[in-house]
């Protein structure tokens, strides 16, 4: 930067030629030029700073659209009425109550066959469906993690140790192993509560469905590795797991919370699977237990809508709502899904104006 009065002392300093003095003048317009392009370049580095402080978490944040307000609002709800539906209800194995008693004031979702509130027990079942879906989902995501992060950045023999593995599990259907790991886990002895409990069905369920995870995060992790800001934490000498934990992880946060998202719905469905076929936990009462209740209470051949359809709405509505926030969290990982709306509405605008649209969007 330009000193002024190294700038005066150019302009005030006595010439001897009129050239002289004309290319005195010439370098103090340079050097202003100079100081002042160097104090706005500094400036829009400020600024632009300040910006990137601002927004640095803003780009992992799903945007606001009508799927993300519709999928929060059903899942919130649906955690909202596990949460505090029990305080409410009454037991759910009260079995003083009259037998398959339609919906009514006193019984709001009917009875079943021994008597039980279907409105109690569909408030204790969503409660224990979202336990096992979230334990599932958190185990699932360390192992997808584990395996598909490390291998990623690592690398060499530890990526090919690690990619094996995954590639074994990844061609194994999950559903029919968590079936053979339940009845096998559960006739097991020396496993006391645990035998049939609603941990270890999530466990199961986690163990048996991190595969596809692990091969996404590894594909990405890969990718970052490579990045500049990554090369410049190593070359500062931080080490793997800070390089992992502060400069890897945080920019995978969109991909870590689908794949979370995707194993809590595996779960959840997974549970309603295996409790239905009898493999489910016992000692608890999930939205797959009452469905199971109710093959074996024959409702269906009774008439008895209201014991069967709660919990399997329950479970759609469940699937749906956090489908949709999945939806909205691709648009964050996959910039071309946010676009393709907006594309599809211009191509519906043009061929309503009678103009040709491209292939890519941009009209004939």
């Amino acid at each position: 930067m330009a000193d002024p009065q190294t700038t005066e002392r150019l302009t005030d300093t006595p010439t001897e030629s009129p050239a002289t003095a004309a290319a005195v003048r010439a370098v103090a317009r340079d050097l202003a030029a100079q100081e002042a392009f160097d104090a706005a370049t500094t400036t829009a580095a400020v600024a632009a700073s300040r910006g990137r402080r601002r927004g640095s978490w803003a780009h992992l944040l799903p945007r606001r659209s009508a799927k993300l307000v519709v999928g929060l609002t059903i899942v919130g709800a649906i955690v909202a009425f596990g949460l505090f539906g029990p305080l409410i209800a009454q037991p759910p194995r009260d079995s003083d109550n009259p037998a398959l008693l339609p919906p009514s004031p006193e019984h709001w979702l009917g009875t079943t066959k021994l008597g039980y509130d279907v409105f109690s027990q569909l408030a204790w079942g969503t409660q224990g469906s979202l336990f096992i879906g979230i334990v599932a989902g958190v185990v699932s995501l360390v192992l997808a993690i584990v395996f598909g992060v490390l291998a990623g950045y690592f690398g060499g023999w530890a990526d090919e140790i690690l990619t094996l593995f995954t590639n074994i599990i990844l061609v194994i259907p999950g559903l029919p192993v968590a079936m053979v790991i339940a009845a096998y886990v559960q006739g097991a002895e020396g496993l006391g509560p645990l035998a049939r409990s609603s941990l270890l069905v999530a466990l199961v369920l986690g163990i048996t469905s991190w595969a596809g995870a692990a091969v996404v995060l590894r594909a990405q992790s890969k990718s970052l590795r490579t990045r500049e800001y990554v090369a410049a934490a190593r070359v500062a000498g931080e080490g793997p797991m800070r390089v992992i934990f502060v400069e890897i992880l945080p920019n995978l946060v969109p991909l870590l919370a689908a794949q979370f998202i995707f194993g809590i719905i595996f779960a959840v469905l997974g549970e309603a699977g295996l409790s239905y076929l009898g493999l489910g936990p016992t000692g608890s009462i999930t939205l797959g237990t009452m469905l199971n209740d109710a093959q074996t209470g024959q409702a269906v051949g009774s008439g008895a809508w209201w014991w069967f359809v709660p919990p399997g709405a329950m479970i759609a509505l469940l699937g749906a709502g956090l489908a949709l926030i999945n939806f909205a969290i691709d648009e964050v990982v996959n910039p071309k899904l946010r676009l393709a709306p907006q594309a599809a509405r211009r191509q519906r605008r043009a061929a309503k104006a009678g103009r040709g649209v491209a292939d890519a969007g941009a009209f004939a």
